[in-house]
């Protein structure tokens, strides 16, 4: 495992905070202001984007866990992480981000993955 920037675990904690205060607090530690967020779902730019992707997402999944399922790999500001998301003890969904992080320690941009890399074909 890689030492990785502790902005990366405030991002964590911005996704299991359980009042929109708390959200908004750990995404300020977390992202720089123009942070760039791609999923299959969505491609946001800014903190206020990000955090109402947070929002919404935890609305559609009220009780739901976020998790890192991996140690963190990096190299050259570039990190790399599975995560999970657990409702109820059942599995929704897993992925992986890479994620961007600055000289100064803050996410400029995550580009995130759901589920595992397909087969070879």
């Amino acid at each position: 495992m890689t030492d990785y920037p502790e902005a990366l675990d405030h991002m964590l904690a911005a996704w299991n905070a359980a009042e929109p205060a708390q959200v908004r607090g750990y995404l300020d530690k977390a992202l720089a202001p123009d942070v760039r967020f791609v999923d299959p779902s969505i491609d946001v730019t800014g903190i206020e984007g990000f955090e109402a992707n947070v929002h919404e997402v935890r609305g559609n999944l009220p009780g739901a866990v976020y998790s890192r399922t991996s140690g963190v790999d990096g190299q050259h500001g570039f990190y790399r992480y599975h995560w999970a998301i657990h409702q109820d003890g059942k599995l929704l969904l897993e992925g992986f981000d890479v994620t961007e992080v600055s000289d100064e320690g803050r996410i400029t941009q995550v580009i995130g993955f759901f589920g595992q890399v397909p087969e070879k074909s």
